[in-house]
């Protein structure tokens, strides 16, 4: 397993997303940035997706911008991003187990992955 770290702040690749692979009119229910993969909790509250919670979270897109606590944020699924350097493109990623909002080479025996990389900065986001 190693963590993809972020380079600089991620941003959507995508030229125009297509309305329906946004989610928009959600409020923050902690502090998210940029490249945060996230999830949909039961008080309706976006959160940084997290596998070592009490109960895992289940990944539903990614935030382009960042958002304080109360402050509304639109979530993208199947959307291309910049997100890093150095990637090696084709392999899968997945949501990481340590790092909430995080993303890693390697998921468990179970997990499928969230997306690829298409080249040494973009990421692919597919399983959302």
């Amino acid at each position: 397993m190693t963590a993809i770290a972020k380079s600089g702040v991620p941003s959507l690749a995508t030229a125009l997303p297509p309305q329906n692979e946004q989610i928009p009119g959600l409020l923050a229910g902690e502090a998210i940035g940029g490249g945060d993969i996230v999830a949909i909790r039961a008080d309706g509250r976006v959160y940084k997706a997290n596998l070592a919670a009490g109960t895992p979270d289940t990944a539903r897109g990614i935030a382009a911008h960042p958002a304080s606590a109360g402050e509304a944020v639109t979530i993208y699924r199947n959307v291309r991003f910049g997100y890093g350097t150095g990637l090696t493109p084709g392999i899968d990623v997945f949501l990481a187990p340590t790092v909430a909002g995080g993303l890693d080479t390697a998921g468990g025996e179970d997990d499928l992955p969230i997306g690829f990389v298409v080249d040494a900065t973009r990421i692919q986001f597919t399983a959302f």
